[in-house]
């Protein structure tokens, strides 16, 4: 029984733990969790995000975003803000999930 119920409880962690790059980009500032702002040079970025088209990918927080339509489904709510100075975290958005992943590991906690 023990056994049964510490499995148990170790899926369903592991399952929200899976979900935490779900992310739903909001049109207010006030809405949102995290304010981002998007540099053109990967040098300067906090994070290299890949954006993947299936949610299963985006597993941990390890810089591979699945943008959901729905805010309810999202673990996180982002704005893009047009101002460096304004945004939490700079992102990167590269064409390959491999380059995905921190350079400021200092900031991972904005997005758990």
């Amino acid at each position: 029984m023990k056994k049964t119920l510490f499995l148990l409880l170790a899926l369903t962690l592991g399952f929200c733990h899976l979900q935490a790059q779900k992310v739903y980009s909001t049109n207010y500032k006030s809405e949102a969790d995290v304010k981002v702002y998007v540099t053109e040079y990967r040098s300067e970025a906090d994070i290299i995000v890949y954006k993947t088209q299936y949610s299963y990918e985006a597993k941990e927080n390890k810089g591979i975003w699945y943008f959901t339509p729905y805010q309810s489904e999202a673990k996180k709510k982002i704005y893009f803000t047009e101002y460096r100075s304004e945004a939490d975290i700079k992102v990167y958005f590269t064409t390959y999930k491999s380059e995905a992943g921190w350079k400021d590991k200092s900031k991972m906690h904005l997005l758990y």
